[in-house]
């Protein structure tokens, strides 16, 4: 139930750094550091041979350019820099703590996960203490990962600091207030809290076909046109329900709230990121945001960064906001944005989908304690549990952008990390 992104809005990058010579800090030493593989499950079929090639636009959904597609996309499409911290924060580590969990009836380890899943990098932290950090198919903790929908939670919180500066005076104010492009369209007249929500009401289609909404979106907005997002948004005008009384997954409604964040900042939505959070949790890496051809961001996907700092952003919202004793995301924002208000049960876990809830651009896990995810097409996620402050980052290449019961086997590792490591 990943989401986003069109089916392939293409992504890709480029194998400019070294992946296969980097080594772990402290290689040979008893300390722990990140593991290194240059293989995977199938890595033939995701171009092992050829070195896990990137290819062209034009060939970015190959399965055999998968993996330089998701760790290199920023070499591949215009994007916007967004610079590591002037001062660093770093994790401190601890040896490997044993894993296991059970699915489809199997007693497995970690170890075994990884066997027999795609994934590029997985990453197990606990508060300010790395627990786990491993990478396949030639991947390094250099590489910046593409986040798919991931960055729809970025968006939220970027939306929760302007509200507390007040360069947006109400989540409840209609976007035309901050877009007067889209006066007088069914967006336009749609709340903020409705896009936060995924709950316009207005038609939108994400089925990853090819010929949906969400492919005629992307190919507008990567496609390089030097047209305004907000002229490419209004094209999408028919109101299907009322606002605010349905769980919609629509990427629009996305993008259509990092144009009210690029408005109401007066500053591309990336340096927003940068200055109110990037700088401030001590990022490690250059990190970046894909735009499109206007220069906007193109905010329902495609920030790319480390994993470590991926676990950065995690453990700020484990903390609901506070870094290291400053809050950088309004505390109540982040209760809002992942719990479901009484009134708005359309939005609950099991309601909103089989599974999951939906709360302010945030995935919610079912259960009584509070725990929730970002999550983005072929298995990206950042799971977090503030009452351990346990956060998970796994970035993956599976061979589809979405399909039924692909977060089984990760949900049941992350349920035995918390049951094993959450005391």
């Amino acid at each position: 139930m990943s989401l986003p992104v069109t089916l392939v809005l293409v992504w890709a990058s480029a194998h400019a750094q070294d992946a296969l010579s980097s080594q772990p800090p402290g290689a040979g030493e008893a300390e722990a550091g990140p593991v290194f593989s240059d293989t995977g499950p199938d890595a033939a079929i995701y171009g092992a041979a050829d070195g896990y090639p990137i290819g062209s636009r034009a060939t970015t959904t190959q399965l055999d350019r998968l993996v330089g597609v998701y760790s290199h996309f920023d070499e591949i499409f215009p994007s916007r820099r967004i610079r590591a911290a002037t001062t660093p924060w770093q994790f401190k580590r601890r040896p490997e703590p044993p894993i296991e969990y059970t699915f489809n009836s199997q007693r497995l380890t970690i170890a075994d996960y990884l066997k027999r899943n795609p994934v590029t990098g997985l990453l197990i932290a606990k508060d300010d203490t790395i627990l786990y950090e491993h990478y396949q198919y030639s991947r390094t903790d250099r590489d910046r990962f593409l986040s798919q929908s991931m960055a729809k939670t970025i968006v939220a919180m970027l939306v929760g600091i302007a509200v507390s500066e007040g360069r947006i005076k109400s989540i409840d104010d209609p976007v035309s207030t901050y877009v007067p492009h889209l006066a007088g369209t069914e967006y336009g007249n749609t709340s903020i809290r409705a896009l936060l929500n995924m709950a316009s009401g207005v038609a939108f289609s994400e089925i990853y076909d090819g010929q949906d909404d969400i492919a005629r979106l992307g190919r507008a907005l990567f496609g390089g046109q030097e047209k305004d997002a907000a002229t490419i948004v209004a094209q999408f005008n028919t109101r299907s329900e009322p606002p605010g009384t349905k769980w919609h997954y629509a990427s629009i409604e996305t993008e259509i709230l990092g144009l009210v964040l690029r408005s109401a900042t007066a500053m591309p939505v990336a340096d927003y990121l940068h200055d109110r959070i990037w700088d401030a949790i001590g990022a490690e890496a250059d990190a970046s945001w894909a735009i499109d051809g206007g220069g906007q961001e193109i905010a329902f996907c495609c920030v790319n960064a480390t994993l470590r700092d991926y676990a950065r952003f995690g453990r700020l919202l484990a903390h609901d906001g506070s870094w290291e004793g400053r809050q950088l995301i309004p505390k109540q924002w982040i209760l809002d944005a992942t719990t479901v208000r009484p009134a708005d049960n359309y939005l609950s876990p099991k309601v909103a989908t089989s599974y999951f809830g939906y709360g302010y651009q945030t995935w919610l896990l079912p259960g009584e304690q509070r725990r929730f995810a970002l999550l983005g097409i072929r298995s990206q996620m950042i799971l977090v549990d503030p009452a351990s402050k346990l956060v998970m980052v796994h970035t993956a290449v599976r061979q589809k952008p979405s399909e039924p019961g692909s977060l089984r086997e990760p949900l049941a590792l992350w349920f035995a990390v918390l049951e094993q490591l959450g005391k």
